[in-house]
């Protein structure tokens, strides 16, 4: 008897250390997704050819790895098609994400990606069919007003505000579809076949995008090659898996409110190899500010009902 109340007492203790290690996780990937606006900025190609090769490497790499390990699976045409349906919602918001970085630059580009807990919190209930949560809608807006102000006093980033907005839509609907997936299917086949679908969806696409946004480069020189590499293998591949397997123990909204901070590890990397800090003014910041209490409030909140869970059990 004592031995089995000994291991119940184990509980909330695992528990916390389950979400702790989910968390970390997280954190990881979204620090790796910071420093992908950077390589964006360094690779000289047009946003859409940009994401066409980062899809290309990593496909073809995460591919190689799965069939060497012989861990490639068949997938019912069913399932197919909705991961290929997310992996087309991954390639707008990557395109759009980068057109942000290119027609702002990478502080501005992050900042409107912090709209995706907004997004998140009228899509995911209406999507997963639950009850809307007016505490995240009311943090989301903490953080859409942090946007607002940034956009009222950078009027010259008009375009690329636009285009970040679209992507921080296309960011907070990659959670929500992912998570039923995710029940059954491993992070990395998820991803390949997700991307695989991105792939073929761009491959269609880029050459109406060329028309309506040419580009001054088709190929990619020797040094976009490098950066091309570790923005496939270490922002896309190794991200991807930290952040699917993170989104096994959290929620969609707790996710994307996390990647709220990749514009603080975006912008600071920004100031320091572009020197943005030079362009930006004091509404900035309050902007920047208002977006970390969003997300700091929310980890509050999950951690004291997380605890009271635990308790009750």
């Amino acid at each position: 008897m004592k031995r089995s109340c000994r291991g119940w007492s184990e509980v909330p203790r695992l528990y916390l250390r389950y979400m702790k290690k989910a968390l970390i996780q997280l954190h990881i990937a979204v620090f790796l997704a910071g420093f992908t606006a950077i390589l964006g900025k360094f690779i000289t190609l047009n946003e859409g050819l940009l994401v066409w090769f980062r899809l290309l490497i990593t496909v073809v790499t995460l591919g190689a790895i799965l069939f060497f390990r012989n861990q490639l699976l068949r997938i019912p045409v069913k399932d197919v098609l909705k991961i290929f349906g997310v992996g087309v919602i991954v390639a707008i918001h990557w395109v759009t994400f980068y057109g942000s970085v290119k027609y702002a630059n990478v502080s501005v580009a992050l900042v409107c990606f912090s709209a995706t807990g907004f997004f998140t919190a009228f899509f995911e209930p209406l999507i997963l069919k639950r009850k809307l949560s007016w505490i995240e809608v009311g943090l989301g807006l903490i953080a859409i007003s942090g946007i607002y102000i940034i956009f009222d006093f950078h009027p010259q980033y008009k375009v690329g505000i636009i285009f970040g907005i679209i992507s921080a839509i296309g960011s907070s609907l990659f959670p929500i579809y992912n998570k039923g997936l995710l029940l059954r299917y491993s992070p990395k086949i998820l991803t390949l076949y997700e991307l695989g679908g991105g792939l073929l969806a761009l491959t269609l696409l880029v050459p109406f995008y060329i028309i309506q946004f040419p580009a001054l480069y088709y190929m990619p020189t020797i040094t976009d090659w490098l950066w091309l590499l570790v923005l496939a293998w270490l922002c896309t591949v190794l991200s991807f898996d930290l952040q699917l397997n993170a989104l096994k123990k959290i929620s969609a909204f707790t996710a994307n409110l996390t990647y709220n901070l990749e514009p603080v590890y975006g912008i600071i990397l920004a100031f320091i190899f572009f020197k943005e800090n030079e362009n930006l003014n004091r509404q900035f910041y309050i902007g920047v500010l208002l977006i970390l209490l969003a997300v700091v409030l929310q980890m509050v909140r999950i951690y004291r009902s997380r605890k009271e869970e635990t308790l009750i059990r």
